[in-house]
């Protein structure tokens, strides 16, 4: 008896150190949102519009499970002087349950949906029945300050990406494949051109370039003739009008004259008509 109260006391005296222990075990476990280096977890998830895309944080990857068929959009964003660079894996469904080859693409679109240019990278993928992976990947134009308000050009904001399947048998859509994501981007403000600067490099480089290059060819003088001051100087519209007028007057005056008959007059061939209303007058008034 005894030795059990002994005991019940001792478990009692224990509990409050267990009670300490316990949170600092707690704090020392790892967050699952995010990983040993500090940046993000990949987003496990992918919208299916422009209205449910999933916004990627600076840094952020996804690696997601996707169907085969289904449109997929993420959003991240971009600022001033920054090149982004969208690189996309996709591992596709066995080949045992594929019929035939698969096209994946990816697209980038701004923040007005206008769909971006890539200057660099592969868009459209196609991998046979015997492909396991697909790459794809687009480089987006540097983006701007400024932009005139006709022209696509990328402006600093939110940027979406789409993958899609393109071209796949039919009994392949809805098979499960997964997709991972990963954004670059490269340069920062300091490197973004402000309205009216100059550029750091030609865009176009000259061809086979040198001192031939440098002479520029002087221009070649226009062949003059004799009618060439006719259709020049300020004043030359005028006399062109008044000179088209008369002409037109005078065309319309011949025509005219040369399609009208003389009045009271008949051709020749065709005789004088003899006066009858004498005649028939008398020849009436003879009767009985």
């Amino acid at each position: 008896m005894r030795t059990t109260i002994r005991g019940a006391l001792a478990a009692l005296a224990l509990l409050p150190a267990l009670a300490l222990g316990a949170p600092a075990a707690s704090a020392a476990s790892p967050s699952p949102s995010a990983t040993a280096s500090g940046t993000p977890a990949p987003a496990t998830k992918a919208g299916t519009s422009f209205l449910t895309a999933v916004n990627l944080s600076p840094g952020q990857d996804a690696n997601v499970s996707v169907s085969t068929g289904d449109y997929l959009y993420w959003a991240f964003g971009a600022s001033e002087g920054q090149t982004p660079t969208v690189n996309l894996t996709v591992n596709l469904a066995p080949s045992t349950d594929r019929h035939g080859p698969q096209t994946w693409t990816v697209e980038v679109f701004d923040g007005l949906r206008r769909r971006q240019a890539c200057t660099a990278g592969t868009q459209n993928a196609t991998g046979d029945q015997s492909a396991t992976t697909l790459a794809l990947n687009c480089t987006l134009r540097e983006v701007r300050t400024w932009a005139e308000p006709w022209s696509g050009d990328p402006l600093p904001g939110t940027y979406y990406v789409r993958l899609s399947v393109t071209d796949a048998p039919q009994p392949d859509l809805g098979l499960a494949a997964t997709a991972q994501l990963h954004v670059a981007a490269k340069g920062n403000a300091d490197n973004a051109q402000p309205e009216g600067g100059t550029l750091k490099a030609p865009l176009v480089p000259p061809v086979g370039g040198g001192a031939g290059t440098a002479k520029a060819a002087a221009p070649v003088a226009e062949k003059e003739h004799w009618y060439t001051g006719w259709f020049s100087g300020w004043n030359s519209r005028w006399y062109w009008t008044i000179g088209g007028g008369f002409l037109a007057a005078l065309a319309g005056v011949l025509g005219y004259h040369l399609t009208r008959h003389p009045r009271g007059r008949r051709p020749g061939h065709y005789g004088a008509v003899p006066p009858q209303g004498s005649h028939q007058h008398g020849s009436y008034a003879e009767r009985p």
